[in-house]
């Protein structure tokens, strides 16, 4: 089997980083399953979450084992890793890198543990009191508790690593009751799916910023970041999982408790592009969301046109909506290539110059003349779009008027998103007119803010927009102590090597699989 090295891209043109999604989560708890095999799947649903790596956790009752490795869900597990993952609960994770390197060492789950018990831990989002936790986890390593920070030993640079030590540094307490203290304590976006050996559970932050949903099977009960992974293993969905909710599931059932209060801020983003079209967000279908943005943005910006066309995929939800409530025709103007995702050869200087025709190609007996609306969901560094404002002229197009299903984005995401810097995007310190003039476009559009939350059908109050206003739901630190390579810059010594606490071997191991069995 190919081994993955975490560089996958699904960038229209080399070295344009658009908006990169969060993590997924997935976890299951079903007795008489092939729970590793509905975990593959429910993270497959989910492979567009994150692409860099992937894992699976499973337990017996009696050892967590964990598999692992850089890569799309599909290269990291064949038939025989999955069946060799046994037991009756998972947790499931795939990957891009928000806090820490695109490494081995941060792929997940990340294990801890101690003589009485072992946490195998996912997460989706981004925390943005780390610097603060790794000071309380040295804290507590230096006053004598157990783990010592675990996987933070062996490089694990996330925020993931740092909650897996705090929840498995004290083995006279249960981690029912170790995530109930230090959840409170946790500022930021939180999704964790998570488990000891006979128990999973699932906690929300209190601004619900990532989705997190409950569904039910005939055997047992599914956790995952979206309704879609719910579809492909076939249970039902219940709930969402409450912001500032916490659950657990074992052989008695299912329990909720609440270690905080609620204060919705859910990401409208995900409405824009993160999410599945197929999946629901509070009740309001994704898909629809985006066609009913694409009816709004024909409303606030219509031109005289020929051809509605979107840049495929993610501007097609919003390009139906935008040729039904402006009556111009629907078209498909560009042909996307669906296996270019990854690039593993260098293009040479000739294929470079051609940029965006690796994954995209005009159809030019459908654009030659004609005046075109060209519908996106985002312009970040705005290359992509010039790119194919400049192929769409090439094909002999009369016109382009782009229009953008989302307000221009002109601030970072410290909630589990990773844009460009503030400097890199184009629409920073620019009007829409000169946006405009630097892509080659005739004219740009882009939805109000008010028209995309409308969309959504959620109340304002309950949308985190920062990224798009500068408001941010909950008070950051010092711009010091937040950043994706936080750790890589700051780092602590806690050890290093092969360490044994408490009869549990945490060994460094290069490979895929690493198991924790209890003695």
């Amino acid at each position: 089997m190919a081994r993955g090295d975490g560089q996958l891209s699904h960038d229209l043109l080399p070295g344009e980083k658009g908006p990169q999604d969060a993590c997924g989560v997935f976890g299951v708890w079903a007795p008489g399953e092939d729970v590793a095999k509905l975990t593959y799947y429910g993270l497959y649903a989910l492979q567009h979450r994150g692409q860099e790596s992937a894992g699976i956790a499973t337990s017996d009752g009696r050892s967590i084992l964990v598999y692992k490795d850089m890569g799309l869900v599909s290269q990291v597990f064949n038939e025989r890793s999955l069946a060799s993952l046994r037991g009756h609960l998972a947790v499931g994770h795939c990957r891009y890198s928000t806090t820490g390197g695109s490494t081995w060492e941060n792929a997940q789950p990340t294990l801890g543990g101690h003589a009485e018990s072992t946490v195998a831990l996912a997460h989706n989002g981004n925390l943005t009191n780390s610097a603060e936790l790794r000071e309380l986890m040295a804290e507590r390593a230096a006053d004598g508790y157990g783990s010592s920070g675990s996987e933070v030993l062996r490089g694990n640079t996330t925020d993931t690593a740092l909650v897996t030590a705090l929840l498995a540094d004290d083995p006279d307490r249960s981690l029912e009751a170790a995530a109930l203290d230090i959840l409170p304590k946790l500022h930021g976006a939180f999704c964790f799916v998570f488990m000891d050996e006979t128990t999973l559970y699932a906690a929300r932050d209190p601004q619900g910023f990532r989705p997190l949903v409950l569904g039910r099977l005939e055997r047992g009960w599914v956790v995952a970041s979206e309704t879609a992974a719910l579809d492909i293993v076939g249970a039902s969905l219940i709930r969402e999982i409450e912001p500032g909710e916490m659950v657990a599931i074992d052989e008695d059932g299912l329990r909720s408790q609440r270690f905080a209060e609620a204060k919705p801020s859910g990401c409208v983003f995900e409405y824009v592009y993160l999410a599945r079209p197929d999946t629901t967000i509070n009740g309001r279908g994704v898909h629809e969301a985006r066609v009913e943005m694409g009816r709004i943005l024909a409303r606030e910006h219509p031109v005289e046109a020929d051809m509605v066309m979107p840049t495929p995929e993610s501007g097609t939800p919003a390009a139906i909506g935008y040729a039904q409530e402006s009556g111009i025709p629907y078209g498909q103007g560009l042909v996307k290539n669906s296996y270019v995702g990854r690039t593993f050869i260098a293009p040479s200087q000739t294929i470079r110059q051609l940029g965006i025709r690796l994954k995209l190609n005009p159809l030019r007996e459908v654009i030659k003349g004609k005046r075109l609306v060209v519908v996106d969901d985002t312009i970040v560094r705005g290359n992509t779009q010039r790119a194919v404002v400049r192929m769409l002229r090439e094909a002999g197009a009369a016109e382009v008027h782009l229009r953008i299903s989302a307000p221009p984005v002109k601030w970072p995401c410290f909630f589990g998103i990773d844009f460009p810097t503030r400097a890199e995007l184009i629409a920073t310190g620019a009007a829409v007119e000169e946006i405009a003039t630097s892509i080659g476009a005739d004219s740009l559009g882009y939805i109000s803010e008010e028209g995309m939350v409308s969309a959504t059908h959620q109340p304002k109050a309950n949308l985190c927009t920062a990224c798009f206003t500068g408001s941010y739901p909950v008070e950051l630190p010092d711009v010091s102590r937040l950043g994706k390579n936080l750790f890589e810059t700051l780092p602590i010594d806690l050890g290093s090597g092969d360490v044994d606490v408490d009869g549990v071997s945490f060994g460094v191991r290069g490979g895929a699989e690493d198991a924790l069995t209890r003695p």
